[in-house]
């Protein structure tokens, strides 16, 4: 099992910025990617970016390449998103996700946490 806990959501005017970070717990060891997914109010859930856990290779949704930027820290077991040029669009509840070894899909999501941009 691993556990994950956001944190860093707020309220922030359009064109500023905003850090977000996940921790994650239990089974670190087997994660092998990492990846920040969002949804919008009355919206389907989106992906925005990833990274795997070795090498750090990360990839990014179109809507916030250049704008957003992905990171983490192998030894604190910690992702955290800066978000910058922040738009209303980016306005929704922000999910931090792991997907272990040997398993194909996200199986482990965090509680989310909001972001509001207001214009």
């Amino acid at each position: 099992q691993v556990q994950l806990v956001e944190s860093g959501g707020g309220l922030a005017q359009a064109g500023a910025s905003l850090r977000l970070s996940c921790a994650a717990s239990g089974r670190t060891s087997s994660i092998i990617r990492m990846a920040w997914f969002r949804q919008a109010p009355g919206k389907e859930r989106e992906f925005v970016a990833h990274i795997w856990w070795s090498g750090g290779t990360s990839f990014y949704a179109d809507s916030v390449k250049g704008r957003f930027t992905i990171s983490r820290d192998n030894a604190k077991n910690t992702v955290t998103l800066q978000m910058n040029s922040l738009k209303s669009e980016d306005t929704a509840v922000y999910y931090c996700a792991a997907q272990l070894v040997g398993v194909s899909r996200y199986d482990y999501w965090g509680q989310g946490t909001q972001v509001t941009v207001s214009s």
